[in-house]
C-alpha cells in the first residue's frame, strides 16, 4: 500500500483540495482527484524532501497563535497604510537580516509565514552568509520587523533543531 500512496496524508490533502477547487463530488471528479493526488505524491517522492524532527511540540501552538495574531495585525496595518497613502507617501523598502536556521523545513515555514503576512515578501536567502532579504511595505518600523522575524526564527529553531 505504501508504494501506491507514498505520502498518504499528502494524497488525502491534495484530493480534498481538488474536490474543493472543482466544487464537485461526482464519481468522475473523485476518480480524477485520486489519480492527480497519487501522481503528485509520486512526484514528491522523487523530490526526496528533507525530513525534520520536531523537538518541542509544546512550542507549536504558541508559534501558530503568534503568527496568526501578527498576520491579523499586519492586515489592519496594511489597510491603514493604503487608506492614508494619498496623505502620506508609503515608505516601502528592502531589509536584510541575519537568520541562524539550518533546517530546510524551518526555513520554508518561515518563508511561508513572512510571505503570508501582508506587507512583507521573502525575496532571497543566502545559505552561506545566512542573510535573509525581504521587502517590507512599512520600512519605518524596521526594528519591529527585525524583532518579529528573530522571534519567529528563535521559535522555529527550538521546534525543529
Amino acid at each position: 500500500m505504501r508504494t501506491w500512496f507514498p505520502y498518504p496524508l499528502l494524497s488525502v490533502a491534495l484530493l480534498l483540495m481538488w474536490l474543493l477547487l472543482s466544487q464537485s463530488v461526482t464519481p468522475g471528479s473523485i476518480l480524477l482527484g485520486l489519480i492527480v493526488s497519487t501522481v503528485l505524491a509520486w512526484v514528491t517522492l522523487k523530490l526526496k524532501p528533507a525530513r525534520s524532527r520536531l523537538n518541542r511540540w509544546s512550542r507549536i501552538a504558541g508559534f501558530i497563535l503568534r503568527a496568526t495574531g501578527d498576520v491579523i495585525r499586519s492586515n489592519i496595518a496594511v489597510t491603514l497604510i493604503i487608506l492614508r497613502a494619498r496623505r502620506r507617501a508609503v515608505a516601502a523598502g528592502f531589509m536584510t537580516l541575519g537568520i541562524d536556521l539550518e533546517d530546510e523545513n524551518a526555513l520554508a515555514l518561515l518563508a511561508c509565514v513572512l510571505t503570508a503576512t501582508p506587507g512583507t515578501a521573502w525575496l532571497e536567502y543566502d545559505r552561506r552568509q545566512k542573510i535573509l532579504l525581504i521587502h517590507v511595505l512599512d520600512i519605518e518600523n524596521e526594528e519591529l520587523w527585525r524583532k518579529t522575524i528573530r522571534r519567529y526564527a528563535a521559535d522555529l529553531k527550538e521546534i525543529f533543531e
